[in-house]
C-alpha cells in the first residue's frame, strides 16, 4: 500500500487540532455568554430563546457542514470554523437588543457545526495515509480529554469573564480565533476519491446519496449513533441542571464553579483511560458506561449535595468512556469520501435527542 503523507507530518496534524480545542475551550466570552447576558440586564427568558435558537441552527447546519468538509475539504471548513467564531463574537460585542443576540447565536452553532465532524475526519484520514489509523483511538481519547480541561478551565474562569465585561471578554475569544485561524491555513489538506470529480453539483450528490444509502444499510452504526447521543445527552443534562440545582441543595455559590470543574474533571479523566480498555468489547464498554449515567441519575434523589457531586463525576466519566470508544468506532466503519457527513449526522442525532430530552428533564428537575 502507498502511503501519501509520512507519519511525522500527520502526528504533526494531530498537534495542531489539540492547539486548537485547547485555545477554544480558553474562549472566556463564549464560555460565560449566559452569565455575561444576565450581567447585561438580559432576562433569563431571553436567555433561553437564544440557547434554543442555537440548538434549532445547529440542527440545521449539522449535517450540510459536515457535507461541505467532504465536498470543498477539511482544511478550509476549519479555517471557516474559526472565522464564524471571530463573526460571533464581534456580533455579540455589537449587539443591543435581543434581535442581535438571536444571529450571534445563529453564527455561533455554524462555527461549533462546520469544525464538528470535520474535525474528527481530518484527523483520522491524516493517520490513515500516513498508515497509523491505529492512533486514532488515542487521538480522540486525548482531544476530548484536552477540550474537557480547558473547558473546565474556562468554567473557573467566569469570575474573570464577569470582571472584564462582555466586551473585552469577547475580545480574548477574537484574539483566540485569529490564532486557530492561522493554525488551521497549516493544515495539510486530505485528498479523498471525491476530490476527483470536477462538478460540485456531483460531490454534493454523491456524499448524500452515499451517505443515506450506508445510515440505511447499516443498523449496527445507527443503533451505536442514537445509543451514543442517548446517552450521552442524559449525562450533559444531568450536568447541565445541577448548575441551578446544586446552591437550592445548600452547596455554597463560590464552590459551584469548583464543583463543575471537579465534575468535568471527571469527563477528562474518562477520555483518557478509555484508550486502556481498547481490547474491550463495544458492548461491555456501552453497558458499563449506561450503569455509570444511571448511578449520577440516581444520586440527584438523595439531595446529598457531596454525593451528588461524586455522582456527576462518575456520570461524566463514563460518558466520555463511551463518546471515545464511539468515535473510534464509527470512524472505522465510514468511508473517507462521507466521512465528515456521517460523522455529522451522529452530532444531529445527540441534537434532536437534546431537545427532546431538556423540557423532560427540566420537569424532573424542577420536581425534585
Amino acid at each position: 500500500m502507498e502511503f501519501y503523507m509520512d507519519k511525522n507530518k500527520a502526528r504533526n496534524q494531530i498537534k495542531k487540532l489539540y492547539l486548537i480545542d485547547s485555545l477554544g475551550g480558553l474562549m472566556i466570552g463564549g464560555a460565560s455568554w449566559v452569565a455575561l447576558l444576565a450581567a447585561r440586564g438580559f432576562s433569563t427568558v431571553e436567555i433561553g430563546f437564544a440557547e434554543s435558537i442555537f440548538h434549532v441552527a445547529s440542527i440545521m447546519f449539522e449535517i450540510p457542514s459536515g457535507a461541505l468538509a467532504d465536498v470543498f475539504g477539511r482544511k478550509k471548513i476549519m479555517i471557516m470554523s474559526s472565522i464564524m467564531t471571530i463573526i460571533s463574537s464581534i456580533c455579540m460585542i455589537l449587539s443591543k437588543s435581543f434581535a442581535g443576540i438571536a444571529v450571534t447565536m445563529v453564527f455561533s452553532a455554524l462555527s461549533y457545526n462546520l469544525a464538528s465532524g470535520t474535525r474528527e475526519a481530518l484527523a483520522y484520514d491524516s493517520l490513515k495515509e500516513a498508515g497509523i489509523e491505529n492512533e486514532y483511538n488515542k487521538f480522540a481519547s486525548n482531544d476530548l480529554m484536552i477540550y474537557q480541561i480547558f473547558s473546565s478551565t474556562g468554567t473557573l474562569l467566569i469570575g474573570v469573564a464577569l470582571m472584564l465585561g462582555y466586551k473585552k471578554a469577547n475580545m480574548v475569544d477574537i484574539i483566540l480565533a485569529i490564532i486557530c485561524v492561522a493554525i488551521a491555513g497549516t493544515f495539510f489538506e486530505i485528498k479523498t476519491n471525491l476530490n476527483q470529480k470536477k462538478s460540485v453539483l456531483g460531490r454534493f450528490r454523491e456524499v448524500a446519496v452515499e451517505s443515506v444509502r450506508f445510515i440505511k444499510n447499516n443498523r449496527k452504526a445507527r443503533f451505536i449513533i442514537f445509543f451514543n447521543a442517548f446517552t450521552g445527552a442524559i449525562s450533559i443534562l444531568i450536568l447541565f441542571f445541577l448548575q441551578a440545582k446544586l446552591p437550592e441543595f445548600g452547596l455554597p455559590k463560590l464552590w459551584l464553579g469548583p464543583a463543575l470543574f471537579i465534575m468535568g474533571l471527571g469527563a477528562a479523566i474518562g477520555a483518557k483511560v478509555i484508550q486502556y480498555f481498547s481490547k474491550l468489547r463495544y458492548m461491555i464498554i456501552g453497558s458499563v458506561s449506561t450503569l455509570g449515567v444511571l448511578l449520577a441519575f440516581a444520586s440527584i434523589f438523595t439531595g446529598n449535595v457531596w454525593l451528588i457531586i461524586i455522582g456527576g463525576f462518575i456520570g461524566a466519566f463514563f460518558d466520555n468512556f463511551l463518546e471515545v470508544r464511539t468515535d473510534v468506532v464509527l470512524n472505522d466503519m465510514v468511508p473517507s469520501d462521507q466521512r465528515a457527513t456521517l460523522m455529522s449526522i451522529n452530532s444531529f442525532t445527540f441534537s434532536v435527542i437534546m431537545i427532546v430530552l431538556s423540557p423532560i428533564f427540566g420537569w424532573i428537575f424542577s420536581a425534585i
